[in-house]
C-alpha cells in the first residue's frame, strides 16, 4: 500500500512538472536583430545570460553590463563562439548599486555607441541578510534593483530616442504583488523594520511603477517600455541560501521552477517580438500581457515614486530627457 501511494505521488509530481514546463511561455519570433545594439544588465548569468545568448544569435551587438568583468569576459567569449549574422558580445563595467558606476557606464556608452535599440534592465539581487546602506545613502537591494536602473535609463534616454523605434525592458517579479502599500517617505527603510524579503518585494513593485510612469513620459517618442515577471527561475540569485531554506527552495523549484532559458523567454519576447511593436506601459508573464497588482497600476503613486527617485539619484536638470 505504501509503495503504491509513493508511486502515485511521484507520478503526480512528475506530471505536474512536465505540465508546467510544457505550458510555459516561449518567444517564437524569428526576427533578426542584425545591426541592432542591445544592453543587458546582469548579463553574465541566469536569465540575463540566456537573453544575451539568444540576441547575439539573431545578429545583435550585445553589451553585457556587469560588475564582475572576469566572469563576464568568459561568458562573452563563449557567446561569441555561438554568434551568427554578424552578432557580437562585448563587456562593460556596471554596478547598479553604485551611482558613480552607473554614470561612468552611461558616459562610456554615449561616447562609443551611436545607437541603443534595446535596454534590458535585468540585474538584481535578493537582499543581504542585514540592512546595508550604499555610499549613496540607499538601501542595497533598492539601489541595485531600482535606483540604479532608474538612473541608467534616464541617462540613456536621449540615445534611445535617437535610435527609435527602441525598447526598454524592465525585469520585475510576481512578488511585487506582496506589497500592500509603498511608503515613499521611507523608501530605503529609514523609518521601518527591515525584513529579509521586504527590500526585494518593494524593489520589484518599484520596477513596475517606474515602467508605468516611464511609458507615460515616453508617449509618442518611439521608445516603448514594458515590465515582466520571468517566472520562478532557479538562478544564481538564490545560491546564498543554505540548510533548510535551500532544501525548501530546491523542492519548490523542482515543482514550479523554470530553468534560466525558459525564464529568459519573456525578456526575449519583449526585446524582439513583432507582437509588441508599439505596445508600452504593460506588464507581461509567459510572453503574454497579464495584470499586475492594483498598487502597481496606481498612476499617481508611479508619478510620486518618479519624483522621489529623481531626488534619490540626484538626477540633474540636463539629464532629464522625458
Amino acid at each position: 500500500m505504501l509503495l503504491e501511494v509513493l508511486v502515485t505521488v511521484v507520478v503526480l509530481v512528475v506530471s505536474l512538472r512536465v505540465w508546467y514546463v510544457t505550458t510555459s511561455g516561449r518567444c517564437y519570433s524569428t526576427r533578426s536583430m542584425k545591426g541592432k545594439t542591445v544592453i543587458v544588465t546582469g548579463g553574465s548569468a541566469g536569465i540575463g545570460l540566456h537573453t544575451a545568448g539568444d540576441l547575439v544569435k539573431r545578429g545583435a551587438r550585445v553589451i553585457l553590463a556587469c560588475r564582475n568583468l572576469e566572469k563576464a569576459g568568459r561568458v562573452a567569449g563563449q557567446l561569441n563562439k555561438e554568434a551568427s549574422q554578424g552578432g557580437e558580445v562585448v563587456v562593460r563595467l556596471l554596478d547598479t548599486s553604485d551611482l558613480t558606476s552607473v554614470r561612468a557606464f552611461a558616459k562610456e556608452i554615449l561616447d562609443t555607441e551611436k545607437h541603443i535599440h534595446v535596454l534590458v534592465n535585468n540585474a538584481g539581487i535578493v537582499e543581504p541578510p542585514q540592512k546595508v546602506i550604499t555610499k549613496d545613502g540607499l538601501e542595497m537591494t533598492m539601489a541595485t534593483n531600482h535606483f540604479g536602473h532608474f538612473l541608467l535609463t534616464n541617462l540613456l534616454l536621449e540615445r534611445l530616442k535617437q535610435s527609435a523605434p527602441s525598447r526598454v525592458v524592465n525585469v520585475s517579479s510576481i512578488l511585487h504583488s506582496r506589497n500592500s502599500s509603498l511608503n515613499l517617505d521611507s523608501i530605503n527603510f529609514e523609518n521601518e523594520a527591515y525584513t529579509r524579503c521586504g527590500p526585494y518585494v518593494r524593489s520589484k513593485l518599484c520596477n513596475v511603477l517606474f515602467n508605468l510612469e516611464l511609458a507615460r513620459r515616453l508617449e509618442g517618442s518611439g521608445v516603448t517600455a514594458n515590465s515582466l515577471h520571468p517566472g520562478i527561475v532557479q538562478t544564481d540569485i538564490f545560491v546564498k541560501y543554505v540548510n533548510i531554506y535551500k532544501t525548501i527552495i530546491v523542492i519548490y523549484f523542482f515543482l514550479w521552477g523554470k530553468d534560466a532559458n525558459l525564464g529568459a523567454q519573456t525578456n526575449i519576447y519583449l526585446a524582439v517580438s513583432e507582437e509588441v511593436e508599439g505596445v508600452s506601459g504593460r506588464y507581461f508573464g509567459d510572453c503574454k500581457q497579464v495584470k499586475p497588482s492594483k498598487l502597481a497600476r496606481d498612476k499617481d503613486l508611479a508619478r510620486r515614486l518618479w519624483d522621489v527617485s529623481e531626488k534619490a539619484v540626484k538626477l540633474r536638470p540636463e539629464e532629464k530627457f522625458c
